[in-house]
This record gives structure tokens, C-alpha cells and sequence, in this order.
């Protein structure tokens, strides 16, 4: 088995738009770096930044119900804690999420936006250290297999991109679902990294939306179970040990097998 890196991908605003990254660095039971720094509240949801607990993904502005965020792209500069978010290739907002004037700007920007979608004002939350906006509470770095997402291009019978799966790591030189039996194994890269395997991504409906043109055209997790008795697209893992990757790395299983 060779297991090669595609891609690496962060996601600063939990909803928006992915940003492609030639390195990461990540820490030992930490998080994918820059991944889910932000979430955009859609209406009071009793979100503690002093108390952090994990929210289920309707409190906040998603692609399950807010098909349209796919239209935005978005990058997020960290050296000035910016977002930026364009609209038809034309900047439409921007502000620095460190001061409560940025935060101001981006949610007038959403109430703009999605006038129709909001159960209240839209507010930006910051995840206080240690904490992130995923979608499951175990979920430090996700991976796809391509290989997968290409098999199940031919069972839907049309493209699928995998960025609709909203992944950290694209991986290659698997088979077809064989990172299924990676749960409870350990990935080890070059630098030193290790990444133990825990538990397969059920997938919803967010994952039924074009990434690029936010239309919703496609039925991921219904074609899933049809075909394969199952919701499951990816794996997520957990940082046993810190380093680096990049794009082009080799991952290998360790011979010895940890207890989850």
C-alpha cells in the first residue's frame, strides 16, 4: 500500500469557501492548522466562548441549508487576522475578525446576503484556544480518498469534485474505501508526523452542493446508502505526534495496530 498526499486544504471560516496549502504544519493533539478558526452564528445559539461546547452545524451559516455560501470565495490573510469575500471575482467584504469593527462589516455582509436564510442576526464567533467549529467533536484533521470519490462518480453517474467533502487531507494509491480499515491504525509521514485513524465521516447534505457554483445537484449521501449501504466518505484522525506535510508525501501504516 502507497499512500501519497494530493492535497492539503484548510477551511478558516467554518460554511466558506477552502484554501490550498503547499505545507502544514500540525501539533500533537492539535487541530489542522488554520482549519475552522471561525463560524459565522445564524441567530442566537448560546455559544460560551468561555465555556466552549460543540454546537450542531445548523446553529451555524452551512452548506447543508446555505447552498449559496458556495458562490463566495473566501481566503482569510492570518498575518492580519482579514477575511475577504468575493462575489463574481469582485471583492464584496472584508474585515479584520480580531476587532469587533471587522466582525461588524462580514456579518452587515451576510445580512445582505442571505436576508431570507437568518433565524436572527448573523454574529462571527472566534474559537478560543483549543477548541475548533467541526462538525464532530473528534474531528482534528479529515482525510478523502480519491480513489473513493472517483468510484462513486461512477455509481452518480456525473463528476464529483472532492473539495464537496470538505476534506483536509486528499490522499492517493489507495483502493476504492480501503481507508475504512485504516480506522484504529497509525499513518506515519516523513517529517515524523503520526495520525491515528479513529472513525469513519458520515456525510449529509451539505456535500449535495456544487463547491463552485452552489447549486444543488447532486444527492451524495442517498447515492451512498443506495450503493453502498452506507452515508460514510473520508476518515478522521487524530495527532499522536507533530511535523509537517506537503503535498507529494508518502504516508505509511505502522505494523503495530493502537487501541482507539
Amino acid at each position: 500500500m502507497s499512500i501519497r498526499i494530493a492535497s492539503l486544504q484548510r477551511y478558516p471560516v467554518k460554511g466558506l469557501s477552502p484554501e490550498t496549502l503547499d505545507i502544514a504544519t500540525l501539533a500533537k493533539g492539535g487541530y489542522f492548522p488554520g482549519d475552522r478558526l471561525f463560524a459565522v452564528e445564524n441567530g442566537p445559539a448560546g455559544f460560551d466562548p468561555g465555556n466552549p461546547q460543540h454546537q450542531p452545524k445548523i446553529k451555524f451559516l452551512m452548506l447543508m441549508r446555505n447552498e449559496s455560501l458556495a458562490r463566495l470565495k473566501t481566503r482569510y490573510l492570518d498575518s492580519i487576522t482579514t477575511l475577504f469575500i468575493e462575489e463574481g471575482g469582485r471583492e464584496v467584504a472584508r474585515g479584520d475578525l480580531s476587532t469587533p469593527e471587522g466582525r461588524l462589516a462580514i456579518e452587515a455582509f451576510f445580512r445582505r446576503y442571505l436576508p431570507k436564510e437568518l433565524r436572527g442576526p448573523p454574529k462571527v464567533l472566534t474559537a478560543p484556544e483549543g477548541f475548533r467549529f467541526t462538525d464532530s467533536r473528534r474531528g482534528y484533521v479529515s482525510l478523502i480518498n480519491l480513489a473513493s470519490v472517483r468510484q462513486l462518480e461512477a455509481v452518480v453517474g456525473s463528476a464529483v469534485d472532492p473539495l464537496r467533502f470538505r476534506g483536509n487531507i486528499h490522499i492517493d494509491g489507495l483502493e476504492p474505501w480501503a481507508e475504512f480499515d485504516l480506522v484504529g491504525q497509525v499513518l506515519t509521514a516523513p517529517s515524523g508526523v503520526r495520525l491515528k485513524v479513529t472513525k469513519r465521516i458520515e456525510r449529509c447534505a451539505a456535500t449535495n452542493v456544487d463547491p463552485l457554483t452552489g447549486i444543488r445537484d447532486l444527492q451524495i449521501p442517498k447515492s451512498l446508502m443506495q450503493a453502498y449501504g452506507h452515508f460514510d466518505c473520508g476518515i478522521y484522525a487524530e495527532v499522536v505526534s507533530g511535523g509537517s506535510l506537503a503535498a507529494g508525501d508518502a504516508l505509511e501504516t505502522e505494523q503495530a495496530t493502537l487501541a482507539l
